[in-house]
């Protein structure tokens, strides 16, 4: 053997004997990096620079309920806390807060929704304790809307800038800040992002598929708001119907006598189970309050010709002089009284009705709702909003659906807050603008259910998401049971929801279930079979909608 020769073939035997002891070092490297503290300590944080933001604070919270001020708060992992503020114009101020999980990051960036007016970051906690117990790196903005409160919008008169971050800046804000915070804390970018969130949360959502398609591959959203300013119109309609001119209002009494009446007329004429305290299909049913009307004097089981009136106008929504609809009105079985139901609605504040800010300001603060007419205010008010809050009622799906994201929109059908008829509108109008819904369907889903009031709520099952704030999580935390994990499935397999079973546990006994029902991808809903219980969600099948 020459001197080469042997040479090479004493290296090839160190190499080896020494590769055990690599292959071990790689695997010590990879603990040790699975088990290593993030890039940044939390305290640092205080002082990242990023493009028109300060960093308010970045502490470390460990026992989460007493950092919170949240009494009766699951035991938490611990998480970085950092609140931000992005001021990128002229009386431009969006509240960012985001958690950061110490341990355990799952890659996921998670962005959750506000609600109402806004104006404080405590609206998405209930998201955002469910994305940190998922090891997500999750945020909420407060809308760039403080002082306002979710109900009371007037401290916004006189601050355009603001409609405009509420409207549609303000969740992309929360993103790109979010993000960038999360990547300094891990060292890296997020692998992945979800957005959740219901009513104005709902919309924050759409603005982000619609305008901003890149910056969540996962959107789970309900009972949108689509067009902002109707909406806030029909409120003030309702409000106005019920309390312009004495014995006009309906009673607690009286709404659960018109409950019960529409939902058996609706279910006896095939839009739901004989039985049933709710419709299952009530956008497809017609009625008429006027079959309760007291043939002679006022009494417990009738209504007076005044409550009549009211309760078309519910029915019918906005409409012109001339008596022409102009927007949705609430559907057929939403008249229970309960919270934001028809008796909310029928509530004054502040004087006036519910979310009367919205029109302080654009006629001021010293606006009376008294002297509204659609006619003449409403191109006054449009003139003045709808560019800056809108935007929903505008844009496409088409960008969002070419980046691979999934939307999963979800709406009760007795909701009388956001009108359920228009998420339907929004989607069928998508459809067409995709080409059709087979083709909308491949990344976009939505799913109606019975019975739910806004968010959650009322006599139908409303427990399907284990994202939604202020509800339970489901009895099961799979793709068939919970909206969120069939979105995450739809995005790791590729298999769109077609069916979602909904919850309703009983009253009083967390964690008893009361009944199950499917939710049927849009535009299907589910059918009794005619066998078995009706409690039993297999004995349901998802067909074509009556019309």
């Amino acid at each position: 053997m020459n001197r080469r020769s042997s040479n090479l073939t004493r290296c090839r035997r160190t190499v080896i004997k020494a590769l055990p002891l690599v292959i071990l070092g790689m695997a010590s490297q990879a603990q040790a990096q699975a088990a290593a503290p993030p890039a940044a300590t939390c305290a640092s944080l205080s002082g990242l620079r990023l493009p028109q933001t300060e960093i308010v604070s970045a502490s470390v919270v460990v026992d989460a309920a007493t950092s919170l001020k949240i009494s009766k708060l699951p035991a938490l992992p611990p998480f970085c806390r950092v609140i931000a503020r992005v001021r990128s114009a002229p009386d431009s101020d969006i509240g960012v807060e985001i958690w950061l999980p110490l341990k355990n990051w799952s890659g996921v960036f998670h962005g959750n929704g506000n609600g109402g007016f806004g104006g404080a970051l405590e609206a998405g906690y209930g998201g955002m304790i469910a994305g940190l117990k998922r090891g997500y790196a999750t945020a909420v903005t407060d809308t760039g809307t403080a002082p306002a409160t979710m109900l009371d919008g007037d401290a916004l008169a006189g601050h355009p800038r603001k409609w405009r971050d509420w409207g549609r800046l303000s969740t992309h804000a929360m993103t790109v800040t979010g993000k960038a915070i999360a990547r300094a804390f891990y060292g890296r970018k997020a692998d992945r992002s979800f957005y959740t969130g219901c009513s104005t949360g709902g919309q924050q959502g759409l603005i982000e598929a619609l305008y901003y398609p890149r910056d969540y591959n996962g959107i789970l959203v309900g009972a949108p708001v689509v067009n902002r300013t109707w909406g806030h119109a029909a409120v003030l309609w309702d409000f106005a119907a019920a309390n312009r001119l004495p014995g006009n209002l309906l009673s607690d009494a009286k709404l659960r006598l018109l409950n019960a009446a529409a939902v058996d007329a609706c279910n006896r004429r095939g839009h739901g189970v004989i039985g049933d305290s709710f419709i299952t299909d009530p956008l497809s049913c017609r009625f008429d309050p006027a079959v309760l009307a007291c043939p002679g004097a006022d009494g417990d089981t009738c209504l007076t010709s005044a409550e009549v009136a009211t309760a078309r106008a519910f029915y019918t929504g906005p409409t012109t002089r001339d008596g022409r609809a102009v927007f949705f009105g609430w559907p057929i079985g939403s008249e229970a009284p309960g919270r934001f139901g028809w008796s909310f609605l029928e509530t004054a504040a502040n004087g006036g009705p519910q979310f009367g800010g919205l029109f302080k300001w654009v006629f001021g603060a010293g606006w009376d709702w008294r002297t509204f007419d659609v006619d003449r205010d409403m191109p006054i008010v449009d003139a003045k909003l709808d560019a800056d809050v809108n935007d929903a009622t505008r844009g496409s799906l088409r960008a969002f659906a070419a980046a691979g994201g999934k939307l999963i929109i979800y709406h009760g059908l007795a909701d009388s807050l956001v009108p359920p008829a228009q998420t339907v509108a929004f989607y069928e109008r998508q459809a067409r603008g995709m080409g059709g819904m087979e083709r909308l369907q491949r990344n976009a889903r939505l799913f109606m259910a019975p019975g739910m009031m806004h968010c959650g709520g009322g006599a139908g099952p409303d427990v399907f998401n284990s994202m939604s704030n202020g509800l339970p999580p489901p009895p099961e935390s799979n793709s068939s049971d919970d909206l969120f994990a069939a979105l995450v499935a739809w995005m790791d397999s590729g298999d769109a929801p077609k069916r979602v079973v909904a919850t309703k546990f009983a009253a009083g006994k967390p964690g008893t279930v009361e009944f199950q029902r499917p939710m049927c991808a849009y535009p299907q809903v589910a059918r009794y079979t005619g066998n078995g219980s009706t409690s039993a969600a297999q004995n349901f099948v998802c067909t074509a909608r009556s019309r």
